[in-house]
């Protein structure tokens, strides 16, 4: 191991950067209230890994989703406590993220220097509600595909341009198979890419700028 530590040394100097990240300054005033943004974070590593895992076994498709949701939960190994934790994580990250923005508005962390961070955590709430959405309807059982429908028509209230919104959210003029592969190419593998982008400018300027005092 030592002749490897030396060779990654050598060329990356990678004793430096782990010098650098536990050497950081925290200041005294952070507690325990400084610490939601770090388990939403965790949840969203926790809503990657079993994600992830349930791909090999969920269908997108109006006839099978909810057939391999089942045979999911009642037939493989683990599958009920590996979709049981994804949905608890999804709902526990929601909550994080939202005790996470009050604490960060009430203590003033929005100020400057830090507005870009503030917009950046605004957009990751965004897209996290967008992954609850996208989400839900997964299953395709009588809850989701009504939401799926309910959540889609909503931007025909928009003038001009909510009826081409309405389509291309839908896939079609009726929710569908388009809308469910949509909602699954969403939750699976655009709104994951945006995130974990957003989270490493967020991570970077907070790293850049420091954490916030209170007010």
């Amino acid at each position: 191991m030592g002749k490897v530590y030396n060779w990654f040394q050598e060329r990356l100097e990678i004793q430096a950067i782990a010098d650098d990240i536990s050497s950081k300054y925290v200041p005294p005033h952070v507690n325990i209230f400084y610490c939601f943004g770090g388990i939403v974070f965790v949840c969203f590593l926790v809503q990657v890994a079993t994600g992830f895992a349930m791909t090999f076994y969920y269908r997108p498709s109006v006839a099978d989703a909810f057939a391999s949701v089942e045979y999911m939960m009642t037939q493989v190994n683990f599958g009920w406590l590996i979709r049981s934790i994804h949905r608890w994580s999804a709902s526990m990250m929601v909550l994080m993220m939202i005790l996470h923005i009050f604490r960060v508005y009430l203590t003033g962390g929005f100020k400057k220097p830090r507005e870009l961070t503030w917009v950046t955590g605004v957009i990751l709430a965004a897209v996290t509600v967008s992954f609850g959405v996208t989400g839900y309807s997964l299953p395709w059982d009588q809850i989701g595909y009504w939401a799926c429908k309910i959540v889609t028509g909503v931007p025909d209230a928009i003038p001009v341009v909510g009826s081409q919104l309405v389509e291309l959210l839908r896939g079609g003029t009726s929710v569908g198979q388009g809308t469910l592969t949509r909602f699954y190419s969403l939750h699976t593998f655009v709104l994951p890419l945006i995130t974990a982008v957003l989270m490493l400018a967020h991570f970077l300027m907070i790293r850049k700028q420091g954490i916030s005092g209170p007010l």
